[in-house]
This record gives C-alpha cells, structure tokens and sequence, in this order.
C-alpha cells in the first residue's frame, strides 16, 4: 500500500508540474461527519457519526473560464459510532483521500460546483470500546492486516464558494463505490464510507 500511496503522490506532483494552464498551491482543512452504508453481511446494529477532520493540499488548474481541475491530496480521518451490548463501539479509520475534481463556476459568481471521483488509502484503524467502567483501545496499522482493503474507488460532489480570491468556504459528500471487505461479520462489518464535510480553504 504504501508503494500506491507514493505513486498517487507522484501522480499529483506530476500532474501540477507538466500542467499548462495557471496554477495556484492550496491548503484545505474542515470537519469530516463519517458514517457508513451497511452491506448485507451480519449487519444487525444500529450506526451513528463518528466526527473527524480532514486536511491538506489543494491545486486549482484552469481550463477554460468557468471550468478548472482541481485535484485534491487529504489526510481524513472516517469511521462510526455503534451500541453495544455492555457499551459504545467507535471504529476510526485513517484514509489518505486523493479527490480528482473539476470545478464548475455557476453564473459567473462565487459559487462553484464540484464533483469527480476518488481514490483513498486506508493506513490505519482505531477501535475504541467504552462502558461505564472504563475503556479499551486497539490500533491496526493496515500494512500488517488483511481485514479491510487497503484502497478504496469512490465519487465526490459538494460545492466550494470563494469569498476572495485567497478564501473559499466548502461543504461535499463523499461516498466509495467499494465495499471495505466482501464477507463481513460482526466483528468486521461489510460496509461502505460515506462522509459529509465542510471546511475552508487558502490560496496562494
């Protein structure tokens, strides 16, 4: 995995260097809302948010007026909240998330539509377990596990609303095409991520 993470990064790096077009640098960070879709494995439970964050660079290449591609390199922290017999469930997931978006300006106003597909690397997993008594934890670096898959295919579409020409405010829907494994149980559940993010964005 961490070979396909260079290469993406590579990838990025390439993309900004060979582009023709104007380019301007960004960094981004927001809060992440995550929760999953359910497969049809042993999924008998009931999920809720898992609030994380994201954060990282941003490149903004113009097309054409109106239209400009916007790749994406994140951190982006994912997972859910479960009940549990004697307690709260709470999986964290660490994903490195390269979005590769265009952005559609509306009208000739601030407001812009974006959307695209995306690729994630999932590096670790937090398992935390908490009841009145106390807690326990369980971190998974996921080099060294065959539970989940390691990279993940999904889509993007949300909106970016630039306030200046260095200030954009942000708010998407992150949803993978993949499920994380293909046999679930109940100790690793088959499902899909979905997140809901909003977030503000520099550039330079």
């Amino acid at each position: 995995m961490k070979k396909l993470i260079v290469l993406a990064i590579g990838l990025f790096v390439a993309t900004a260097a060979n582009a023709q077009s104007p380019i301007r640098l960004g960094i981004k960070g927001g809060l992440n809302l995550p929760n999953i879709i359910k497969g049809d494995g042993n999924n008998d439970f009931k999920t809720k948010v898992n609030p994380g964050f994201n954060a990282g660079i941003t490149l903004d290449i113009n097309l054409i007026k109106g239209l400009a591609f916007t790749p994406e390199l994140l951190y982006s922290t994912k997972g859910y909240k479960a009940e549990a017999p004697f307690g709260e469930f709470t999986q964290t997931t660490h994903f490195i998330d390269i979005p590769i978006l265009a952005s559609i300006n509306v009208g000739g106003t601030g407001l812009n539509l974006v959307v695209g597909p995306q690729v994630s690397f999932l590096t670790s997993t937090k398992n935390k377990f908490e009841n009145g008594f106390g807690s326990t934890e369980e971190t998974i670096i996921e080099d060294k596990s065959d539970r989940f898959k390691k990279s993940l295919v999904g889509g993007v579409i949300g909106f970016r609303y630039d306030v200046t020409d260095k200030v954009d405010l942000h708010g998407r829907y992150a949803l993978d095409f993949q499920k994380n494994n293909e046999n679930g149980s109940k100790e690793t559940p088959e499902f899909k991520n979905q997140v809901f993010s909003v977030g503000l964005g520099l550039k330079f």
